[in-house]
């Protein structure tokens, strides 16, 4: 049986071969423009990456420049999992496009600290916060900001912050007592 490969402007290809139809993604295009480079001043570091445009961050972080410590979570910055700083800022990456970052400082978990002792890093131990510790890299981001925004937030002003990271495993107790722990500690 012959093969054939059926090119659409939209550089998917598919195949079609012993009757079943697969497809790829083809960079060979008539119009095939290179991605532009950016350069980007993460965890100190300065790095340059060819992506589209529209690549939200997070995946620039985890695909291109191996940074893991930040987690997808839900795609649509409901969740609070890929939290990063910029320039100090809690943000969600999973909806930044990557063009929007320019020459802003961002911090990832990787960055937050050389060798893991961050307050609120450390209160994290110090109260055993994570359960399956998926959602911990954004709930740290996101203290830690709060943190050197206001390092004696009360209880409500804890809440406030922390309200759009969501645990599934219900670590919300834990997680409030390790921040006013850390407050502590600054």
């Amino acid at each position: 049986m012959r093969s054939e490969i059926l090119e659409f402007p939209t550089r998917l290809s598919f195949i079609i071969q012993f009757g079943v139809i697969g497809f790829f993604v083809t960079s060979i295009h008539k119009n095939h423009k290179s991605m532009p480079v950016f350069t980007l001043r993460i965890n100190g570091k300065e790095y340059k990456t060819d992506v589209a445009a529209d690549t939200p961050l997070l995946w620039v972080l985890r695909d291109h420049l191996g940074l893991v410590g930040t987690k997808y979570g839900c795609g649509i910055a409901q969740c609070g999992a890929c939290t990063v700083h910029i320039e100090g800022n809690p943000v969600r990456s999973c909806t930044l496009p990557v063009s929007a970052v320019k020459t802003a400082k961002v911090t990832t978990i990787e960055g937050l600290s050389k060798d893991g002792d961050h307050p609120v890093q450390l209160a994290w131990d110090e109260i055993d916060v994570p359960q399956c510790g998926y959602c911990q890299a954004g709930q740290i981001m996101t203290a830690a900001a709060l943190l050197k925004r206001n390092p004696k937030p009360t209880v409500q002003q804890i809440e406030d912050a922390m309200h759009g990271n969501l645990c599934r495993c219900g670590a919300y107790h834990r997680i409030r007592e390790a921040i006013i722990s850390a407050s502590k500690k600054i």
